[in-house]
């Protein structure tokens, strides 16, 4: 058995260095009601993914690639900003608070720009996540496009957006895309 944490390969030009450090890793595992398990898999094989329950440490909204990039610009350019987010067969995992994967759908129905929206699959207490590996694959071996953090957790308790913040910014790119004036207001609710 190999210890914990497990020593982060070295980057490789060929590849993003987009790994999770220990407090991150920390933060992922405390969503599994067996951490120490978690830990051993990870110490095991770092640069596996694994499958973790969502609703105890966070929820996870996915959305297509290209809707969710634009999501995450605006939720940077002129909101809060983010907390993780990983990539996963073209859609975009973004981390959100506990209880949004149950808020979130219910404001969407209220919101006159939800059917200018792509699906958002809402994942909360009940449903699990495959989470990208710790560690991006080695030098020899293919990093595969649809296992991967774009934004990795870095901090044991990371901020993470709330259903406010992420439909505001939902809002904002539906209307971009139909070609409709700016919002006034530039601040989502619940700041940082």
């Amino acid at each position: 058995m190999t210890s914990w944490p497990p020593v982060p390969p070295s980057p490789s030009s060929s590849t993003p260095a987009v790994w999770v450090p220990l407090a991150g890793a920390d933060w992922l595992a405390s969503a599994s009601p067996h951490p120490r398990a978690v830990h051993a898999l990870w110490a095991e094989q770092p640069d596996a993914p694994a499958v973790l329950p969502c609703g105890r440490a966070f929820d996870v909204v996915g959305v297509p690639a290209l809707f969710g990039r634009r999501v995450l610009d605006r939720l940077w350019a002129a909101g809060p900003g983010s907390g993780p987010v990983a990539a996963q067969r073209g859609r975009l995992l973004l981390f959100a608070a506990p209880g949004t994967a149950q808020r979130l759908p219910a404001l969407l129905a209220w919101e006159e720009w939800a059917r200018a929206m792509p699906p958002l699959l809402c994942h909360g207490v009940g449903d699990a996540v495959t989470v990208p590996p710790l560690y991006p694959p080695g030098e020899d071996e293919p990093v595969p496009p649809s296992c991967r953090w774009l934004i990795a957790p870095e901090a044991r308790h990371p901020w993470l957006p709330g259903p406010e913040a992420l439909l505001w910014a939902c809002v904002r790119v539906a209307r971009a895309e139909a070609g409709s004036p700016p919002l006034t207001s530039t601040v989502p609710p619940a700041g940082r």
